[in-house]
C-alpha cells in the first residue's frame, strides 16, 4: 500500500460511474479543499471500472484511468479504498470480498448485496480488520446507519418505521392530493425519472423490503436476510381506499416496520393506513423518512431525499472520508457487532389493527352474518361505516388490534357468506392502539 502519511492522498477504486458515481466524482472535484480539511488526506478517483468505455461521461476524470477490468483495479496495490456503486449480487460480491480480503476498506452503496449476503461481507471485514460502509445502501442521502449504529447505540430501539421508496411514495402522494389512479400516476413517476420502466422492485415492495433487513439488523442487531422480510406492494390500492383511509382520519404509506415483540422480532413492508397526524403522513412526494421509538430517546425522525445520484453521492462521500480517516490514522469506524439470533416472526403472529372494504347485499340481518363471522374468529370491530352502492351497499370496517392469522382466517370465512358479494381491500392500521 502507498505511504499515505508521506503523500497525503488517498486513491480510490470506483466501481461502477452511474447516476451514482459520476456524482460522486463530481462532488470530490468540486469539494477537495473541504474534504482534505474534515478527512486530514486528498481523496483521489484512481482507477473506475465501468462497463461501456466508449460512452461519454461528464466527470473530470481521465479517460485513461477507465477500464473494463473490476478485479484489476479491486487487486491495483495503488488503490487504497474501494468504492462499490455498480449493483446487484454478482460481481459486486466477489469484487467486495476480494477487497476485503486484500485489507481494503469497502465503501457501497448496494442494498440488494446487503440484504442477501451482508453477514458474509461483515464477518470477513471483521476478520480483515478494515471497515465496510455503507450510509447509501438505506434512504440515500439521509444520514441513519451511522445514528442507528453510533448515536442510538447506547438506547434500546422499539420499533422504525420508514417510508423508504421514493417511487411509491410519489405515486400515493398523486393518489391522495389529485385523485389519480395508480395506473397514471405510476406513468407520471415513469416520465419524471422516479420509476424505472420495470417499476416491479418498487411498486411489490421488494426494494423496500431490501432496505427493511439493513435497518433490522442494525438496529436490533440481529441475523435478518431478505427472506425473512414479509412484503406486500401497492399495485392493489384502489382510489376507494384512498377517500376511506381520508374520511376516517387516516393517509395510506408503504411503510417498512421492524419492531421488538416479547423477544422477537418482526420485520414487514406493506401499505398501511397512518393518522393523519403522524409525523411520516407529512412525508410527500419522493422524499424519504424514518421514525424511532426508543426507550431513552423518544421518538425522533430522520427525513430527507431518499433517493437520486446526488443524495445518494453524499451519503457514500461521507462513508468515503471516515474510511480515509481511519485508514491513515490506523483506526476502524464502528462496526454493527455480532449478529445475534432473535427468533424473526413468522407474520400470521404479528398483531395490528385492520381495515376492511367489502361490498354486501343491502338487506336485514346482513350486520349480523357478517359480525358473526368477526366473532368467531376473535377478531373486534372497533367502527363500521356503511354507504350505498345503488341496490347493494359498501361497508367499511376498522378492527382492534388482532393476530393476522385470525383476520385471515376472518377474511377467508366473509368470502363463503351468502350475503357477501365481495371482500375488496384489507389494509393494516398503524393507529392509537400501536
Amino acid at each position: 500500500m502507498a505511504d499515505l502519511v508521506a503523500e497525503e492522498t488517498v486513491r480510490v477504486g470506483l466501481l461502477g460511474c452511474g447516476h451514482v458515481g459520476s456524482a460522486l466524482v463530481r462532488l470530490i472535484d468540486e469539494h477537495a479543499d473541504v474534504i482534505e480539511s474534515r478527512a486530514g488526506v486528498r481523496i483521489e478517483i484512481t482507477r473506475v471500472a465501468v462497463r461501456n468505455l466508449a460512452r461519454e461521461r461528464d466527470v473530470p476524470i481521465p479517460a485513461g484511468r477507465f477500464t473494463h477490468d473490476a478485479e484489476g483495479v479491486v487487486a491495483d496495490p495503488a488503490v487504497d479504498v474501494v468504492v462499490e456503486v455498480i449493483g446487484g449480487i454478482e460481481p459486486a460480491r466477489s469484487l467486495i470480498t476480494e477487497a476485503l480480503k486484500a485489507g481494503k476498506p469497502v465503501v457501497t452503496a448496494n442494498k440488494e448485496l446487503l440484504a442477501n449476503v451482508g453477514k458474509e461481507l461483515f464477518e470477513t471485514a471483521e476478520g480483515s480488520g478494515v471497515d465496510l460502509l455503507f450510509e447509501a445502501s438505506v434512504a440515500g442521502g439521509i444520514p441513519l446507519i451511522r445514528p442507528l449504529r453510533e448515536s442510538l447505540a447506547g438506547d434500546r430501539i422499539r420499533r422504525v418505521i420508514g417510508i423508504v421508496n421514493g417511487t411509491t411514495n410519489y405515486i400515493l402522494t398523486r393518489m391522495t392530493e389529485e385523485g389519480a389512479s395508480f395506473h397514471d400516476a405510476l406513468a407520471e413517476a415513469q416520465t419524471l425519472g422516479y420509476a424505472e420502466r420495470d417499476p416491479t422492485a418498487d411498486i411489490e415492495g421488494y426494494d423496500a423490503a431490501a432496505k427493511a433487513t439493513i435497518i433490522a439488523s442494525i438496529a436490533f442487531g440481529a441475523r435478518v436476510v431478505a427472506g425473512d422480510v414479509y412484503r406486500e406492494g401497492i399495485a392493489e390500492i384502489s382510489n376507494h381506499d384512498i377517500t376511506s383511509a381520508h374520511d376516517l382520519g387516516y393517509i395510506v404509506k408503504l411503510l417498512a416496520v421492524a419492531e421488538e415483540i416479547d423477544g422477537d422480532l418482526a420485520v414487514r413492508v406493506h401499505p398501511a393506513m397512518i393518522p393523519v397526524h403522524h409525523p411520516l403522513a407529512s412525508v410527500r412526494e419522493s422524499l424519504n423518512a424514518l421514525f424511532i421509538e426508543a426507550d431513552a430517546v423518544g421518538e425522533l425522525m430522520l427525513y430527507g431525499r431518499g433517493a437520486g445520484g446526488s443524495p445518494t453521492a453524499s451519503a457514500v462521500l461521507g462513508d468515503l472520508i471516515d474510511a480515509a480517516k481511519n485508514l491513515t490514522s490506523g483506526g476502524r469506524g464502528a462496526t454493527i457487532g455480532a449478529l445475534g439470533k432473535l427468533r424473526v416472526r413468522p407474520i400470521d403472529e404479528v398483531e395490528s389493527q385492520f381495515y376492511l372494504l367489502m361490498e354486501v347485499a343491502d338487506q336485514p340481518g346482513v350486520l349480523a352474518k357478517i359480525a358473526d363471522q368477526f366473532g368467531r374468529h376473535r377478531v373486534s370491530i372497533k367502527s363500521m361505516q356503511q354507504r350505498g352502492i345503488g341496490a347493494d351497499a359498501r361497508l367499511i370496517f376498522v378492527t382492534h388490534r388482532a393476530r393476522e392469522a385470525d383476520l385471515r382466517a376472518t377474511v377467508h370465512a366473509l368470502r363463503d357468506v351468502d350475503v357477501v358479494h365481495r371482500v375488496g381491500s384489507v389494509l393494516r392500521v398503524l393507529g392509537d392502539e400501536d
